[in-house]
């Protein structure tokens, strides 16, 4: 039986980056993965291949509406050819967990494929093509989510799917049913609604994206509806039946007036939820809470003392980067270190075009804790660079405190916006000010200078370009 100083369950960005630094730090480590590829939900079926069909169906969407203006001629029709769309996306996929194969060698961390189960808190069974057993002195459980589903809802995973299933279709809907207008049911009805899909959202709540700030809901809604997305809010699904080819969703709306919708697809999205079938976390003393995420303490240290855990298992944000962070301070910790993470200052990002990105607290976060605040927000329309690459829509949004002018949450829609959210975690990690932000120099032309003008208008409404 081998032996190890930790051993990480589950390979996604939050397990495979903290067997990394473990191994950095001198730890001999194992990682164990269910699965024959590495990589976890993020890289298969998540992050890396949602992003790619945005891209492929974005540059296709760019074809067919803004080529011309741009006096790019392409004679004959555009057509989508899905089947190579879905083959570039799998091509980025297969890429990117070769890669994380490449880091376990580099490192010498030793991989397992089979699922591992606690035989008790220092030994874990592997089964799979080779059943093993080793030992760890810690532990690590990384072992994600799966998506959620409603109880009365029976995924075929042919016509009434989850995201794994959309990401791999063989052919376009007609028509896309898409129940939970969160992250990943707007970025996926994005890919769709592109290629030529009627797509219908149907949000229980009273917004789309509602855990973000209601500015954002308001402005990604009117960007959807100017797509011709058919957004229903406030409806209440309560049964979805498939008849040959067709879907039947059946909704109470907001009056309590039944309403009916049928298409081709339905896809559920309705969030995640832990995942950890099978790991037989009761042996080896570990609790699992309601939800049936494990419980941690602040340092993410289980009800075993030597087994800790990260990631969508764990409460919080279900966010790859989350994930990370979470690995590297557990690595850290375990070496003896003093790591830290600030919740608050972990971004949030949506990436439908335009994207969605946001830190900190949100207008109603402040109110409801009665800290006084003031608001500077900028269009993206007012750029110069916005117009020369006709991404017009969106505004960036800063929240700084009344009284000190230290930025308190930063919520940005528009072009780049996942990467400009960057900028304020930034100001944010070292308590910047507004107007330590507002006299900063930004390159022109960009995107970046709606930070610095929001920035502006939130200190005494000096913008410069509105």
């Amino acid at each position: 039986m081998k032996s190890y100083d930790v051993a990480v369950i589950g390979s996604g960005p939050g397990g495979y980056v903290a067997a990394i630094r473990c191994a950095q730090l001198g730890m001999k480590t194992a990682i164990i993965e269910k699965y024959n590829t590495l990589g976890g939900t993020c890289l298969n079926v998540g992050c890396i291949p949602s992003k790619a069909l945005l891209d492929s169906s974005h540059h296709y969407d760019d074809a067919v509406k803004h080529f011309e203006t741009h006096g790019i001629e392409i004679p004959g029709d555009i057509k989508v050819n899905l089947e190579k769309m879905i083959a570039r996306k799998q091509a980025v996929v297969d890429q990117t967990t070769g890669g994380i194969d490449f880091l376990m060698k580099k490192n010498n961390i030793d991989v397992y494929h089979g699922l591992g189960s606690f035989k008790d808190a220092t030994h874990i069974k592997i089964e799979g093509d080779a059943p093993t057993e080793i030992e760890a002195k810690k532990t690590i459980i990384a072992t994600g989510s799966k998506p959620g589903n409603l109880p009365f809802i029976e995924l075929d995973k042919e016509r009434i799917i989850t995201s794994t299933e959309a990401l791999k279709l063989k052919e376009i809907p007609k028509h896309l049913i898409i129940i939970g207008g969160g992250v990943i049911g707007l970025e996926l009805g994005q890919v769709y609604r592109r290629l030529g899909a009627e797509v219908t959202v149907l949000e229980y709540m009273d917004r789309i994206i509602p855990t973000m700030d209601a500015g954002l809901s308001k402005e990604l809604n009117k960007v959807f509806k100017k797509a011709k997305f058919k957004m229903q809010v406030s409806h209440k699904v309560k049964s979805v039946v498939r008849k040959g080819d067709e879907v039947i969703v059946k909704a109470d709306n907001k009056k309590g007036d039944e309403v009916e919708f049928k298409g081709d697809y339905c896809l559920v999205s309705v969030g995640r939820r832990a995942y950890t079938a099978g790991l037989n976390a009761e042996a080896a003393g570990v609790k699992l809470d309601e939800s049936g995420r494990v419980e941690v303490n602040g340092h993410l240290q289980t009800s075993a003392s030597n087994i800790y855990a990260i990631g969508d298992v764990v409460k919080g944000a279900m966010l790859a980067h989350k994930a990370e962070e979470e690995g590297v301070f557990v690595a850290e910790t375990m070496a003896g270190q003093k790591p830290h993470i600030d919740y608050n200052l972990i971004p949030g990002v949506v990436y439908t075009w335009p994207e969605v990105a946001a830190v900190g607290k949100t207008e109603a976060q402040l109110k409801e804790a009665g800290i006084e605040y003031k608001t500077g927000q900028f269009p993206m329309r007012a750029l110069g660079r916005s117009r020369a690459s006709m991404d017009l829509d969106g505004f960036v949004k800063i929240l700084a405190d009344k009284t000190t002018d230290e930025i308190l949450g930063v919520h940005m829609i528009g072009a780049r916006a996942a990467d400009l959210i960057a900028e304020a975690v930034v100001a944010m990690e070292y308590r910047a000010s507004a107007e330590d932000v507002s006299r900063m120099s930004h390159a022109h032309p960009t995107f970046t200078e709606a930070i610095k003008e929001a920035a502006l208008a939130a200190t005494e409404d000096r913008a410069l370009h509105i």
